[in-house]
């Protein structure tokens, strides 16, 4: 596909979410959400940790 094309096509396409998010009421996340997602920052907090050498 040609590169104009292609932007063109992702410029409707983003034009049609933004009118079908604009049309819908916001909500908040339900329970399973929030918890995935704390999970989530938790499990990076984790990994992202600097480890201490361990003492033989």
């Amino acid at each position: 596909m040609h590169p104009d094309i292609h932007l063109a096509l992702h410029h409707a396409r983003a034009a049609d979410l933004r009118a079908e998010a604009g049309s819908r009421p916001a909500r908040r996340p339900d329970l399973r959400t929030r918890l995935g997602w704390t999970l989530v920052e938790v499990g990076l907090k984790l990994a992202t940790r600097p480890r201490r050498a361990a003492v033989v």
